[in-house]
């Protein structure tokens, strides 16, 4: 639904700002636009109306009065108008129904929940069902707001709320406040980029890492089995002090059988089977039996 407003405000104000360029050359013509527009039940924009050159035209002539109300009804409300009705024309009924009509768009930009007495006040209506005939038939019928009407706590309590033309101030505010958020987003993208170029840089390590253990284990395999393959297998794991009797060779005395050869061989071969965690009963299953 709301698409479908907002489409036709557009499709509202293309209409108008052609048949302005067409009658550019006729102020009446262009006066009697404005009544026409500002009384429109379903359009609620007015200042792109407002920055047409054709109506810019109005300015200094009899008709200028029409460009202010223009005016009015792009950023004003009902209590504006009647703070300055002397200098302004009369309206039309269509036109202050659309001007009460704002003036709850107005409100609900600062609040979402209306008190009764507030509305009354601002709309200029004397009672409480005239105020909920008006909420109900032209706010939420015309789809400009959703809401509630809570009569025991006497207010309105607004979900949804067309938004209404920007002064020139609010304008340049939330250009600021769009630049503030933009450079905010700069900088923690910033941040983002250098925390994954760390976490690359890291990943990079560890492979590297991970690469060297890997050669490490490899080679210290390639050394075992060129070992074995060298002294003979079943010679290699039957000896009386093989690699699985480490623990028994440390704890009793080492005779001169050889040059030491053996004995460092034998604790090479221990400590990579604890280096790379190969459990023990892995390498007691290549025991063979050998004599006392």
């Amino acid at each position: 639904m709301a698409m479908d407003a907002e489409r036709r405000q557009a499709e509202l104000i293309e209409q108008f700002s052609a048949q302005a360029a067409a009658l550019s050359s006729s102020a009446p013509q262009l006066a009697a636009l404005v009544l026409e527009a500002t009384s429109h039940p379903a359009l609620f924009a007015f200042s792109e109306l407002l920055s047409l050159p054709a109506l810019s035209k109005l300015t200094g002539t009899q008709y200028a009065s029409s460009l202010d109300v223009l005016r009015l009804f792009a950023y004003g409300t009902l209590k504006d108008y009647k703070s300055n009705s002397g200098n302004l024309p009369a309206l039309l009924p269509d036109q202050v129904r659309k001007l009460k009509q704002l003036s709850v768009l107005t409100l609900a930009e600062s609040t979402k929940v209306l008190p009764y007495d507030q509305l009354m006040q601002e709309l200029d209506v004397s009672n409480v069902r005239e105020l909920e005939d008006f909420l109900i038939n032209e706010c939420m019928y015309s789809g400009i707001v959703r809401g509630k009407l809570d009569q025991l706590r006497r207010c309105f309590e607004v979900q949804f709320a067309t938004g209404r033309d920007l002064t020139p101030d609010q304008l340049n505010n939330m250009i600021d406040t769009l630049s503030d958020w933009l450079g905010t987003s700069d900088n923690l993208l910033h941040q983002i980029q250098e925390k994954i170029k760390w976490a690359d840089t890291m990943s990079e390590v560890n492979k590297k890492h991970q690469k060297e253990f890997e050669d490490k284990v490899e080679e210290a395999k390639k050394s075992i089995k060129a070992d074995i393959d060298l002294r003979g297998h079943d010679d290699f794991l039957s000896e009386p002090g093989g690699i699985m009797d480490f623990e028994e060779d440390r704890i009793r005395p080492k005779s001169c059988d050889s040059s030491g050869a053996l004995i460092k061989l034998k604790l090479e071969s221990y400590q990579l089977r604890n280096f790379i965690g190969i459990p023990t009963v892995i390498w007691k299953n290549f025991r063979i039996a050998k004599e006392p």
